[in-house]
């Protein structure tokens, strides 16, 4: 309940409903229910209903340059007065304390409690260890998969041909290499978060962008009690907004056949009822798996005469894909390119401009030509390979 605006709570005879009540007014029995005449009466929930998403919205639509942190500031403020209804700050125990810590303003804190506090002893709990590894491996690599090709399809940076995206092999290294300083620091997994969506739809596309903002964590490391005072219901409808805005891409989903459009379903609907992205990956692969292998199985056991309806609308599937199974950057390693690193496009596009960057001498003498004869000569032998490099 503590996400978002409080719009779902638990309850008795179904997993969820509608909540939308104050704090004070949540009873808690077996799960976190809100007291029924209480229902919709947050004005904090309000608050950021309108604030922090109508008015984002209208500011989106009229092209705002920064309508997001706009209206995630716009509520802050309103919530950070003491004494109101919407107050983040109550006066109460809780509230008291995170008051005091607010107050600071700049502090910052030791991390010698959890710095390296890792256990790496495990030989009374190897199996167990082993089967941790695994799980975290695979969950880990679906997650970061799951988000890394969302938001590159989002900022529209997906190649259709290659279904890869520019330096995506670059992008799970640093994942890798994030997640286990991450986890030396005690922290939570440092990997790519779908909240960087409002980066992408505020423009930011480029290396640039998430250099800056490494430098802004860096430095609401400083700041912290600013930033953890940032009430969950300023950055609630944010996500809705987000979440609507990444929604246009399940219209690229075949829906006319059920062998696509089942795991397709299957993957959006699980990620949010089990807060997991790779849980919902994992539902959509093995239904895909299993309700296609079963038709695959029944038209060769029937040679063909029984196929499922609408089997004209399947799309192709195959392993032999364009780009190849491997990634590219590791078929340019293997073929010995010294830039594996870098797409053949970037690559072809300085060579062919280093190759269009061509000494012009002054006068044709060294050639035998006259002045004006060499001069010509070398203008048009310019204009030939401009010529070639446009074409």
């Amino acid at each position: 309940y503590s996400a978002g605006i409080g719009l779902i709570t638990g309850a008795s005879s179904t997993p969820l409903e509608i909540a939308g009540c104050s704090q004070q007014y949540l009873t808690e029995n077996d799960v976190l229910m809100c007291d029924p005449s209480y229902k919709m009466r947050s004005p904090t929930m309000w608050i950021g209903i309108f604030c922090g998403g109508f008015l984002t919205v209208f500011l989106m639509m009229f092209r705002v340059k920064g309508a997001i942190i706009a209206g995630i500031l716009l509520v802050s403020i309103i919530s950070w007065p003491r004494g109101t209804d919407v107050t983040y700050f109550p006066h109460t125990e809780l509230g008291d304390s995170n008051f005091d810590f607010f107050k600071n303003v700049v502090t910052f804190r030791p991390i010698k409690n959890i710095l390296a506090a890792q256990e790496w002893d495990v030989s009374s709990h190897g199996g167990q260890f082993g089967l941790a590894l695994i799980t975290f491996l695979y969950v880990d690599i679906l997650d970061c998969t799951g988000t890394l090709y969302a938001m590159a399809r989002f900022a529209g940076v997906m190649d259709e041909k290659t279904q890869d995206f520019e330096g995506s092999a670059t992008a799970y290294l640093v994942d890798a290499v994030g997640i286990s300083i991450g986890s030396l620091f005690g922290t939570s997994p440092v990997t790519a978060f779908i909240e960087s969506g409002a980066g992408i739809s505020e423009g930011g596309k480029t290396g640039i962008a998430a250099m800056v903002t490494g430098i802004c964590f860096f430095i609401s490391v400083f700041f912290a009690p600013i930033f953890a005072s940032i009430p969950p219901w300023a950055t609630g409808c944010t996500l809705v907004i987000i979440g609507s805005l990444m929604a246009k891409a399940a219209a690229d989903i075949n829906w006319r056949y059920m062998g696509d459009a089942i795991p397709a379903f299957l993957t959006i609907a699980i990620m949010p009822f089990t807060y997991s992205i790779a849980y919902g990956l994992i539902a959509g692969i093995m239904s895909y798996i299993l309700i296609n292998t079963t038709v695959w199985l029944v038209e060769k056991a029937s040679g063909g005469k029984i196929v499922p309806m609408d089997k004209q609308f399947k799309e192709p599937w195959t392993w032999k894909m364009d780009g190849g199974l491997f990634p590219p950057w590791l078929v340019r390693a293997a073929s010995g390119k010294k830039d594996f690193w870098k797409p053949h496009e970037m690559v072809d596009h300085a060579s062919s401009e280093h190759e269009s960057v061509t000494e012009v001498p002054s006068s044709g003498v060294a050639k035998g030509l006259g002045p004006e004869e060499g001069s010509s000569a070398s203008s048009s032998k310019v204009r030939r390979r401009s010529v070639q490099h446009e074409l």
